[in-house]
């Protein structure tokens, strides 16, 4: 895994961070004081691979967002309680949506159907890419250096360390949603 990780570890965190986000960033920085990683350099693959994934489904939402939708009944499903809360939140979503777990695909969808122009887009995923990939990392860095994982204990144990992981992502991830489930809820018509 080590010989590995020094040939393609920040091309496989740029493309787990594309894919997935958290956990790729979070493994990766946490190998960061045993000199696999540098920090700054975990921190720029990790927000290029979210960037890009945040500018394709930009560009899907702008593009032809609700046909992408309509073919996908999961986000058809969360489209109009999260377009309302984006409605209601959108300067607040814009700098913190990368941190809003579970919502990865939709919400740059949204913003892309809506009338937030590239340029604005560009201005705000960056500094949100960066804020995300520089505190994740950050967590993932002395999560490491307090447990010291190194690349054995990754090899022997990578079931439960990305299981830990991925489970630190959900309990964020739930957190956010239950504080902001009541806004995001669909409303039903009283009758």
């Amino acid at each position: 895994m080590e010989k590995f990780l020094e040939q393609y570890g920040y091309i496989a965190l740029m493309i787990g961070t594309f894919l997935e986000g958290e956990t790729s960033i979070l493994v990766a920085s946490s190998l960061i004081h045993h000199g696999l990683f540098e920090g700054p350099y975990t921190v720029f693959f990790g927000f290029a691979g979210s960037f890009i994934s945040d500018w394709l489904y930009y560009t899907i939402g702008r593009l032809n967002g609700k046909y992408f939708i309509e073919r996908r009944p999961a986000l058809k499903e969360k489209f109009q309680p999260v377009a309302l809360f984006f409605g209601k939140h959108k300067l607040q979503i814009l700098f913190t949506y990368r941190f809003l777990y579970g919502f990865r695909i939709i919400i740059p969808l949204i913003i892309g159907m809506s009338r937030v122009r590239p340029l604005q887009f560009l201005l705000y995923s960056i500094i949100s890419g960066v804020i995300w990939a520089s505190t994740v990392s950050t967590i993932g860095y002395f999560v490491g250096k307090f447990f010291d994982l190194k690349t054995d204990a990754f090899e022997e144990n990578i079931l439960l360390i990305v299981l830990g992981f991925a489970c630190f992502g959900l309990v964020i991830g739930y957190l956010v949603k239950r504080i902001t489930s009541k806004e995001i809820a669909p409303h039903t018509p009283e009758s």
